[in-house]
């Protein structure tokens, strides 16, 4: 009855110990690379000196191909939405490790001079390593009719994206540009960088903001679970950061918090702490499994991504990360407008999870104990109306007996069938996550 569903990956043969030692490698070499960084996170340089332009000059030939080699030669991208980041998109170009081999800088559609400011960069940029775009037919066979299908459904949905211009028209260009003709909100700016490292054949895609309010040095940390162990999406955790209580302002520490548990039952990753962290990255095979352009376009799209990986089957991680703040961005999310989305974004998104997933894809009697549940509550909610109308109209005494007791043994009921369902649900979901050890805080 209970059948296991393999998720959208598949782990590498190498060992957890060869695992451990790439990790290590890996942070001896990033570690000399963060050295580097000033506080703010732009180069240090010594007095008098001119800040070196790394991203426009390129990483050196050496370093670089030593780098590769500890990421197992695997093709980085980073997706940074930009709406308005003129004053701050800088920062996060010239702090960008070297590993990242295209850097996809979504303009949505702003009104300042950020496109200009990208453009000045890629204007001084060197050549890089292509990436050819993956090709968009199939020589037809007698076997791969399902595969020229799915390419025909990304033809179809990269028409249905809002209208974009990249540039510049080159597969050698380290930095892309991709101006949104219209504003296609936060999340339809990641969507639109996610297709573009679809179809480019990226192995891992990660997402940092336009205001550079992530840390560029724990962009390793997000990405190499996916390159070293085979998971499918990782998140950034800023509360699990021992000052995370102080930096975080306590109205969002609070609205991060009740969104984090509404987002568990709604997604079904019950271990996920930081559901709002736009610090993330995402495996080649999970982007496959998703359909871009159904992907939220506003400040819901962190949660709308773990609903539509979960109904995937894909696994996920968190890694702790610092939580920066007054850097000098600004926060755009109008917060009246965004909690009821929110809300009913998770609400619908629930019940697609259970549908898709646990009923049509694969019956699974979670769905019967939610389902069951949802039916004694209604059931419930019938008897409540009638109880309140007795007392309003004639007391305490109107009241029958068969009425409490069947208030209560619905109340019961519903409590019943959403405690096993729930139970199953996270039972089901636990293989979906990877359990990593917090690292130590690093003093000076």
């Amino acid at each position: 009855m209970f059948n296991t569903v393999r998720p959208c990956w598949r782990r590498g043969e190498r060992s957890s110990h060869q695992r451990k030692r790439g990790r290590q490698a890996l942070s001896a070499a990033f570690g000399e690379r963060c050295s580097t960084l000033s506080k703010d996170g732009r180069a240090a340089t010594k007095p008098g000196e001119t800040a070196p332009d790394r991203s426009a000059a390129g990483p050196p030939a050496a370093k670089k191909k030593r780098e590769k080699e500890l990421l197992h030669n695997k093709t980085v991208a980073v997706v940074v939405p930009a709406y308005n980041e003129a004053g701050q998109i800088s920062i996060v170009l010239d702090t960008m490790p070297d590993f990242v081999d295209r850097i996809i800088v979504v303009n949505d559609c702003s009104t300042d001079d950020t496109a200009e400011v990208v453009r000045s960069y890629i204007a001084r940029s060197t050549p890089t390593d292509p990436i050819a775009r993956r090709p968009d037919e199939l020589e037809p066979t007698r076997f791969n009719m399902a595969d020229r299908m799915v390419l025909e459904m990304r033809r179809e949905e990269r028409a249905r994206f809002p209208r974009h211009q990249a540039e510049p028209a080159t597969d050698t260009a380290r930095i892309v540009l991709i101006n949104n003709l219209e504003n296609a909100k936060v999340g339809g700016a990641i969507a639109n960088g996610y297709l573009w490292a679809l179809e480019h054949g990226i192995d891992c895609t990660a997402v940092m903001a336009g205001d550079a309010q992530m840390d560029p040095a724990e962009l390793e940390s997000i990405c190499l679970p996916v390159i070293d162990e085979g998971i499918d999406y990782v998140k950034g955790n800023r509360l699990a950061h021992k000052a995370a209580r102080r930096m975080v302002p306590r109205a969002r520490h609070f609205g991060n918090s009740v969104l984090s548990a509404l987002t568990k039952l709604a997604s079904g990753y019950w271990n996920v702490s930081d559901t709002q962290t736009g610090y993330t990255a995402i495996s080649l095979a999970a982007l496959e499994q998703l359909d871009l352009f159904d992907i939220y376009r506003n400040y819901g799209m962190p949660n709308d991504m773990l609903i539509k990986l979960n109904i995937a089957h894909c696994t996920l991680a968190e890694v702790p990360i610092k939580p920066v703040y007054a850097v000098g961005e600004q926060s755009k999310m109008k917060i009246r407008k965004v909690i009821p989305r929110a809300l009913w974004l998770l609400f619908s998104g629930f019940v697609k999870r259970i549908t898709r997933k646990y009923f049509l894809n694969d019956f699974h009697p979670i769905s019967l104990f939610y389902l069951l549940g949802l039916v004694a509550g209604l059931g419930d909610l019938y008897f409540l109306v009638d109880i309140g109308l007795a007392l309003a109209q004639g007391g305490p005494d109107a009241v029958t007996t068969g009425t409490y007791l069947g208030f209560v043994s619905l109340l019961l009921a519903c409590f019943m069938f959403l405690g096993f369902g729930m139970w199953l649900d996270v039972t089901d979901n636990d293989k979906l996550h990877s359990r990593r050890p917090h690292p130590t805080t690093p003093h000076g």
